[in-house]
């Protein structure tokens, strides 16, 4: 992640091969790391403002699995809306 002056920048988000499919390991993975991506944008001033850069074949999950929008190519956003959403879906504490 990085800390640009206006967002946070997720530089990369892949899975452990372990961790794919009906038999992973874990659950919810990629949205607790969404979800502390917004926190630390709003906990710096930035409204939960998250960027990233999608696979193409991703888009349309992390859309609805995030509420990502694509805002050009495939560089996608968390508004602060829904980064307020995951943030309480992964932090309790904030209800």
């Amino acid at each position: 992640m990085e800390n640009k002056v206006d967002h946070i920048f997720v530089n990369l988000i892949e899975n452990a091969p372990f961790n794919i499919g009906r038999k992973k390991l874990y659950e919810g993975v990629p949205g607790n790391l969404f979800a502390f991506a917004c926190k630390l944008s709003w906990d710096t001033g930035n409204q939960g403002f998250v960027s990233f850069v999608s696979k193409t074949k991703l888009m349309e999950h992390y859309n609805k699995t995030l509420g990502a929008v694509n805002v050009f190519d495939q560089r996608m956003v968390i508004e602060p809306k829904e980064a307020l959403k995951l943030m309480k879906q992964y932090f309790p504490e904030l209800k």
